[in-house]
């Protein structure tokens, strides 16, 4: 119990001197990471017409609010069109614990970010895993909410099958 306690303590005070704002964006110690067979598959997918997050206050691309729902809701819409599966209810249960809905989260503490490649966006994805699994027609732009959202998805569908089936850090 003594070893957890300190690892925990030396967890949390790594958080505060890195910047992040909450142990949820914290939670995300293992990132989504394809395996080198993954990596190397090309990713097909047909381009859908003004899908990219247009980056505005407001009212986003489509009618989509410019807020975490709007996102989540746009980045269904396009899942739904490619085939990939995924549920409101778990993209929201992840973006949640992986970043607490902040869209600019970037954990600099893990081995990946040791590494050069830190994990970023609502979904904490490595920039290989995004360019991996990103979805055409969405942003190149790996924080854009949007495109985050729609290649953590496409990753946790080949992974595990679905985002829905992912309750922890991935």
């Amino acid at each position: 119990m003594t070893a957890t306690r300190t690892r925990r303590t030396a967890r949390l005070r790594t958080l505060a001197l890195t910047g992040i704002a909450t142990t949820g964006a914290a939670a995300a110690a293992i990132t989504l990471m394809p395996t080198t067979a993954q990596a190397a598959e090309p990713v097909r997918a047909a381009t859908v017409a003004s899908a990219a997050h247009d980056g505005q206050a407001g009212t986003g691309t489509k009618g989509y609010a410019d807020n975490l729902d709007g996102w989540i809701k746009q980045s269904l819409a396009i899942m739904k069109d490619k085939g990939i599966p995924g549920s409101y209810e778990g993209l929201h249960r992840n973006i949640m614990r992986e970043s607490s809905g902040n869209p600019n989260a970037q954990n600099n503490w893990d081995v990946n970010a040791q590494k050069g490649i830190p994990s970023k966006g609502l979904l904490q994805v490595i920039q290989p895993t995004f360019n991996a699994y990103h979805v055409a027609g969405t942003s190149q732009n790996i924080t854009d909410p949007v495109a985050n959202i729609t290649a953590a998805a496409n990753y946790a569908a080949h992974r595990y099958g679905s985002i829905d089936n992912v309750n922890s850090a991935y």
